[in-house]
């Protein structure tokens, strides 16, 4: 019977971690992510160092994945950003005249988020509960479970950890003026670290919540509190 359970706890886990990995962007938004700076260090090198060949490869195929998310049912503000973030890293790697700038904006949102996440964790709203609480529909409810919130307040150090390893590898690599490596730094550390993060956050939730805890979809309210 006890070995029964635990094959069904595993698969239930499981389960559970997959939807967490489903629910914070999945394959789709990690290779939408590193597919465009990928086609500009193509588009650099093919085309003999040029950065207009370059931002123009990286614009194009940021345009068909938009449009291939849209018609898979993508929110259209989503698309927007991610194209807006190729073009703006386009201009401005040709206002400076450094192709390695393409990688400016990256570098940027892993330092912003990185500080957000840790920002979000010192006032006790710590963002992996906020994302996953709203696209479970719970909205805020998870913060009222005060073994939910330690779970996702300690959780949420691995995500910091992510920008904090993707910085430690882009900013040396940029400084270098490395486009090729930097394109390459930008395959590995998408889609590889972003299910690496998952897993090792889905298993700190689990160690963190107590035996008895339902999981992320049922927050209880503490003992004694008014209903």
């Amino acid at each position: 019977m006890d070995s029964d359970r635990g094959r069904t706890d595993t698969g239930a886990s499981t389960t559970e971690r997959d939807s967490l990995l489903r629910l914070l962007g999945g394959r789709a938004s990690a290779l939408d992510a590193s597919l465009p700076p990928v086609a500009f260090g193509l588009g650099w090198v093919l085309s003999g160092e040029s950065i207009a060949a370059a931002g123009i490869s990286a614009i194009a195929v940021g345009a068909v994945i938009g449009v291939w998310r849209l018609v898979s049912g993508a929110r259209p503000l989503a698309v927007l950003f991610s194209l807006l973030a190729v073009l703006l890293g386009s201009i401005i790697a040709l206002r400076t005249g450094q192709a390695v700038d393409f990688y400016l904006i990256r570098l940027g949102s892993n330092a912003v988020s990185g500080l957000a996440w840790m920002i979000s964790i010192a006032v006790r709203w710590p963002l992996l509960g906020l994302v996953v609480g709203t696209l479970l529909g719970q909205r805020t409810r998870w913060r009222r479970d005060p073994d939910l919130l330690r779970a996702y307040s300690r959780a949420s150090w691995i995500w910091v950890g992510q920008y904090v390893t993707r910085l430690a590898v882009f900013v040396p690599l940029w400084m270098l003026e490395a486009v090729v490596p930097l394109s390459i730094a930008q395959v590995v550390l998408t889609w590889p670290l972003v299910v690496l993060c998952v897993v090792v956050s889905w298993w700190v939730l689990r160690r963190t919540l107590p035996p008895d805890h339902p999981g992320i979809r049922h927050a209880r309210r503490p003992a004694g509190a008014v209903r």
